[in-house]
């Protein structure tokens, strides 16, 4: 794999999400009392927060940061411009989700100051500050209130200590619901892959040296959607990235990558359903793995100034492939 395969894995999976982004729309029950986030919000909010990291990681002329802010105003579309979230404030004044979903498209430039002023009035009750949640969930809202200018009520660091990651937890201790723990921390601490210097030295350190076995375990198990989510933790992680890491890691990734440009979360996807066609088995791990691939090449560029580094980003492009010239990821 070279930087240029990613790249065009990262192109086919955005592609996939682009052809099939009427999936994502809001349906009539997405205010409903009883309806379940987890197929209408959700998927929304992951989608505007893909976009917004691709559009931050990429140059305007890039048709992927194109591809990204369309789908952006698609998805913003759907909230009504941002309407839809003060209705939700109605509903739901001290759910966190619309707050952690809107946050995702105030980073982005989309705003709504009706719905800032009011989930402002709910934060600063006494009730929102001692709200029981993950120790991870609590950095989110965090994170959230910030990207919605919305006073933090509680601090970053401290919140980080209470998490398995902030830790520094035995590396045997690894396992799904932990790693999918460790990369949320991650993507709150640094915003998504903008910030690498947000994680704490300490906190950095361990990643590097843990990070690839537990990358190596998820690859071999087939856990490719959180594969993806480890490998947007690789290129967040301040410093180049580790070339021998990407290598491999994305060799094995491309393998399970459906020649739609989809990526099923687990394994060979659901029995009975094509991986192309199955979107809630393949949505998350295939704008994750999109995700990934952009901002792998957004670091692996972002060192190339560095005469040492960029010897190590040239040896990466032609490790595998002397005199490459370029070719499609292996399906």
């Amino acid at each position: 794999m070279t930087a240029r395969d990613i790249r065009e894995l990262g192109e086919a999976a955005l592609a996939w999400v682009s052809a099939r982004r009427e999936e994502f729309a809001l349906d009539a029950d997405a205010l409903a009392e009883h309806a379940n986030v987890n197929f209408t919000w959700k998927p929304l909010g992951e989608l505007a927060q893909v976009c917004v990291s691709i559009r931050r990681h990429t140059e305007p002329d890039d048709p992927l940061h194109e591809s990204a802010a369309e789908l952006l105003a698609f998805a913003w579309e759907q909230t009504a411009h941002g309407g839809l979230f003060l209705e939700l404030q109605r509903l739901e004044p001290f759910a966190t989700y619309p707050l952690e979903i809107y946050a995702a498209f105030a980073s982005g430039g989309l705003r709504h100051t009706g719905y800032e002023r009011a989930a402002a009035t709910v934060a600063g009750t006494r009730s929102w500050r001692m709200t029981e949640q993950q120790p991870n969930r609590r950095l989110s809202v965090l994170n959230s209130e910030q990207r919605s200018c919305v006073p933090q009520h509680d601090d970053m660091a401290r919140a980080l200590g209470r998490t398995w990651l902030g830790g520094l937890p035995e590396p045997w201790t690894f396992e799904s619901a932990a790693g999918y723990t460790l990369t949320h921390v991650v993507f709150h601490l640094t915003d998504w892959g903008l910030t690498p210097q947000g994680i704490p030295p300490q906190v950095a350190q361990h990643l590097r040296q843990w990070l690839p076995p537990w990358l190596d375990t998820c690859l071999e198990d087939g856990q490719w959607d959180l594969s993806c989510e480890l490998l947007a933790v690789a290129g967040s992680l301040p410093g180049p990235p580790d070339r021998a890491v990407l290598q491999e890691s994305w060799a094995r990734l491309a393998q399970a990558q459906d020649s739609s440009g989809a990526v099923p979360e687990v394994g060979a996807g659901r029995a009975g359903h094509p991986v192309a066609d199955d979107f809630v088995g393949c949505y998350h791990s295939t704008l994750m793995a999109a995700f990934a691939a952009v901002l792998t090449g957004y670091r692996l560029r972002a060192y190339v100034d560095d005469g040492a580094v960029a010897a190590q980003v040239h040896a990466f492009e032609h490790a595998t492939h002397p005199g490459h010239e370029g070719r499609g990821a292996p399906r």
